[in-house]
């Protein structure tokens, strides 16, 4: 195993700490809040980085990509994130990390929507083996576990962040690929886009003051929510870039969603979430499904 291999596996399991870390602890925050103070904690270890390793000069965007990058930031950061923790609080880490297993498929079939990618006939047998999976991790006869307006709800969140990432994620690639525009920056930039994103909507709907009294009165543990936005928004995201640096990049794809076995083995441990026969064999399922829709990019 190389050091590709090696960096995409370390990602993956970055991602599943940070997830079961803020299962772990942010119930006592709303997903809005949540999200807002994950973004910042990683804004601010961004931003020396891009500093060091890209200098002090800011890319020059045209109009076009300066657009893309906001609307990137916005749906991809302030919608998806405060979604995927949505999710979370319904149906809990281990159903939602099944979900999240769309990721993948999403992005290649947005890829041909808006990148003009093709899909090959028997990629489709992977998406298919990806739902079969979901179906299979989320159905339960009696609803004993979760209510069926929780789990509903819940796996609608987690689709819809999904899609909103993998959309933010293939409308920047252009700008990323041009190779004339710091990758650091950009991430900054989609950052800053999705904080900005989120204090316009929370004043909308007129949240703020609530999120401050959220922060200031809430019994919160802030060691748990500084590690989980330490481990899934800043070193997963450095090791992703390692990872397809170093490997080829349908294995390092493949290697980061094992982040969705991570989370549910940890959800099991650490979070007391069940792990029967059924979540085991839909997990399997998504995984193959992924693995082989990924093979034939």
């Amino acid at each position: 195993m190389g050091i590709g291999e090696i960096l995409s596996l370390a990602c993956a399991v970055c991602w599943a700490i940070g997830v079961v870390l803020f299962k772990h602890s942010g119930e006592s925050l709303s997903a809005n809040s949540l999200n807002l103070f994950k973004n910042c904690v990683a804004t601010l270890l961004i931003i020396p980085t891009a500093l060091f390793f890209e200098g002090f000069t800011i890319p020059e965007l045209s109009s076009k990509e300066w657009l893309v990058v906001i609307i990137s930031g916005y749906f991809g950061i302030a919608i998806a994130d405060s979604w995927y923790f949505q999710a979370l609080r319904n149906i809990g880490a281990g159903r939602t990390a099944i979900v999240a297993s769309l990721y993948s498929p999403f992005v290649i079939l947005l890829s041909i929507l808006y990148l003009n990618e093709s899909l090959a006939l028997w990629q489709w047998l992977g998406f298919i083996l990806v739902i079969s999976g979901i179906l299979l991790v989320v159905y339960q006869r009696h609803y004993q576990e979760v209510d069926k307006t929780h789990l509903y709800r819940g796996v609608a969140y987690a689709a819809a962040s999904v899609f909103l990432t993998a959309m933010g994620v293939v409308m920047v690639k252009p700008v990323i690929d041009t190779g004339q525009h710091g990758f650091f920056w950009i991430v900054m930039l989609r950052l800053i886009a999705g904080i900005i994103g989120m204090f316009i909507y929370m004043a909308v709907r007129r949240q703020i003051k609530a999120a401050i009294n959220e922060f200031k009165t809430g019994r919160h543990n802030w060691g748990y929510l500084i590690l989980a936005s330490l481990f899934a928004t800043y070193l997963a995201m450095l090791l992703w870039l390692g990872g397809f640096k170093y490997t080829e990049a349908s294995i390092a794809s493949v290697l980061n969603e094992t982040a969705n076995i991570f989370i549910v083995l940890l959800a099991w441990l650490f979070l007391k979430e069940s792990l029967n026969r059924r979540k085991l064999a839909g997990m399997l399922l998504a995984f193959v499904g992924v693995v082989i829709f990924i093979g034939g990019i």
